[in-house]
């Protein structure tokens, strides 16, 4: 795709029925993202969410059969303590949560890891700019590469995540310029996310670009505000159970005439 200049479109997606209608409309690929963390289980970020918490959900996905390629998400503290570790986590995601790859954030401390999960028969994407779970070393979720030294240092480890073996790499929150550059200068594709419209691919989270999350970064875009609408319905179904216009005829079932005689009968002789 990247060769022909096709763009990549990428989704994240948590559950069944979100992966169902994200693959039916011919997204590319599907990310569990361990964005999870925040946008679905209330975390305050991404580091509090669990391998057997992303493993539950990339099952989840995996059961819409979908035709996208499925990608999981390897949470903080399942590949940062070593390599024999993140193999052994890599390859829960294959075998237990159905994905085909997995996605790995940081460069050159992370570019053994790959390698590593890589020579397991596991393909890796990577990921670079603004890594959320490193939020704590970075001080917040601030843009990264707007200074030459540090685009210089992730056009650099982009370099060498494709070096090791990943098929495409996330660029997340970095200048559009930069994005244009390393985009050029890789083979494999790049996937934008707050990094400009040069990127081979964009990916967004689900909830951002359906608006059901409350804060949405200046990289994502609400196509639709489902938030009201789901507000809407909820209040309006509130109001009709306690008016009592809820459930009425049509929405009750009714038991055979007869039945109901035989039932009225038997509690009559019973009481």
């Amino acid at each position: 795709m990247k060769n022909q200049e096709e763009k990549i479109v990428v989704l994240t997606a948590y559950d069944h029925p979100t992966a169902r209608i994200v693959d039916e409309v011919g997204i590319d690929a599907i990310l569990v993202g361990d964005s999870l963390s925040n946008v679905v289980l209330g975390y305050e970020n991404t580091l509090s969410v669990k391998m057997k918490e992303m493993l539950h959900h990339t099952k989840s996905v995996a059961r819409a059969n979908p035709n996208s390629l499925l990608i999981g998400d390897m949470p903080f503290g399942s590949y940062q303590v070593g390599a024999k570790e993140a193999v052994k986590n890599a390859t829960k995601f294959i075998q237990e949560g159905g994905a085909e790859a997995v996605k790995i954030e940081g460069g050159k401390e992370s570019v053994s890891k790959v390698e590593k999960i890589i020579d397991a028969g596991i393909p890796v994407m990577g990921h670079l700019g603004l890594t959320p779970q490193k939020i704590l070393q970075l001080g917040g979720y601030q843009p990264r590469g707007k200074t030459a030294k540090e685009a210089q240092k992730i056009l650099k480890e982009a370099q060498m995540l494709e070096e090791a073996g990943a098929f495409s790499v996330v660029l997340e929150s970095i200048p559009q310029e930069l994005g244009k550059i390393i985009t050029e200068k890789l083979e494999i594709p790049t996937i934008g996310i707050g990094a400009g419209p040069h990127c081979d691919g964009q990916v967004l989270v689900f909830h951002d670009l359906v608006g059901l999350t409350e804060f949405s970064p200046k990289f994502a875009k609400k196509y639709i505000n489902l938030d009201s609408f789901i507000e809407k319905a909820v209040k309006e179904f509130r109001k009709e159970v306690k008016s009592k216009e809820f459930p009425n005829q049509e929405h009750s079932y009714n038991m055979e005439k007869e039945e109901l005689n035989k039932l009225k009968s038997n509690l009559e002789e019973n009481s």
